[in-house]
């Protein structure tokens, strides 16, 4: 488990004031330093040239080097000033580009401030050297394809973003990939976990990954059935966090290995991912059984399958409580073998 962070008033050498750019030293093995910005952000160090942002909406990663910034995730609306205001005290160098996990607000809510404050790469001497004025010169925003269906709004209605914030560069495929700041950045799509638009960003040289919203250590994880989300795919997802992921071993004293971002809570490593896959999937395969039983959905809620857990991750009220989780679980799981000879037998 990744402990607690380390909190310091100066940052490895210092802070300096605003405008200027945060001087980093190594980030400490076992820790990360952390500092407070403005807004009541906190951005922490994770490694000499990897941080995170947390309390703007969604955890916020940023990588930094001399090809400029990758900004994961770009929080919510309302934060957006100061998520942008914390970036460039991290490094004046511009943003290229955004990374969106899914089409969730808080993570894609500050997308048009923080792509108007950077600067495409496509535009830079020793690139593709497309024309300044290409989407406006700004930094590039990347999606899966759903994303970008999501937060656009079918023919004829208005759409809850500008198009300022709409992704300008989307994939389909499993896994599309860069090469930036002297490592290689794979972005894995997930389908139908969370929701249908789902990705992991691996940053491969920095050993970190952002894993959105698949990840949410503060509570069970959402499930957004509406929007593509189903509990095979949350599984299947949180399984490839497990793979990509590598613990310390054979030292396990050490506090180092693979550092996993949720999109809320605290940072994670690879034993802790392991044990929230498996609580979810105790869970699932109690409501499986349930529902294999005959019992209705109603039943199955008030036979407390998510029992033993509910203390750490569950909540009776709020946006996602367990009763929500559970539903969630019912209504995405596939249909058994007994449901289906059931319908096929009612076709007859």
């Amino acid at each position: 488990m990744i402990r607690g962070v380390v909190r310091v008033g100066v940052v490895a050498a210092c802070l300096v004031t605003a405008g200027q750019a945060v001087k980093i030293a190594a980030a400490p093995q076992g820790g990360q330093t952390s500092i407070t910005a403005a807004g009541g952000l906190e951005v922490l160090q994770l490694r000499p040239n990897f941080f995170m942002i947390a309390g703007g909406g969604s955890n916020v990663g940023v990588q930094v080097g001399e090809d400029g910034i990758v900004v994961v995730d770009a929080g919510s609306s309302a934060k957006a000033a100061d998520i942008l205001a914390a970036i460039q005290k991290i490094s004046p160098r511009p943003i290229r580009y955004i990374i969106d996990t899914s089409a969730d607000a808080d993570h894609v809510g500050g997308n048009e401030t923080i792509s108007k404050a950077g600067q495409t790469l496509f535009t830079a001497p020793g690139s593709i050297a497309l024309p300044g004025n290409f989407l406006g010169g700004v930094a590039s925003i990347m999606s899966a394809e759903k994303v970008l269906t999501r937060m656009s709004a079918p023919t004829g209605q208005a759409s809850p973003y500008p198009a300022a914030a709409f992704p300008t560069e989307t994939f389909d495929l499993g896994r599309k990939y860069m090469f930036l700041n002297g490592e290689g950045i794979e972005v894995l799509h997930q389908p139908a976990a969370h929701s249908d638009g789902d990705v992991i960003v691996f940053f491969r040289r920095s050993d970190v990954v952002v894993a959105g919203d698949i990840l949410d250590t503060t509570r069970f994880p959402v499930i957004d059935v509406e929007k593509g989300g189903t509990i095979e795919g949350e599984i299947a997802a949180l399984s490839k966090l497990v793979e990509l992921a590598i613990p310390s071993v054979p030292i396990v004293t050490r506090e180092a290995g693979t550092i996993v971002i949720p999109g809320h809570g605290r940072l994670c490593d690879q034993l802790d991912i392991v044990e929230y896959r498996d609580m979810v999937s105790i869970i699932r395969d109690r409501v499986r059984d349930l529902k294999d039983a005959g019992m209705s959905i109603d039943q199955v809620k008030a036979a407390a399958p998510a029992r033993g857990y509910t203390r750490r991750y569950g909540s009776d009220s709020g946006p996602w409580t367990t009763n929500h989780f559970v539903e969630a679980i019912y209504k995405s799981l596939p249909r058994s073998g007994a449901d289906t000879r059931g319908a096929k037998a009612a076709g007859k």
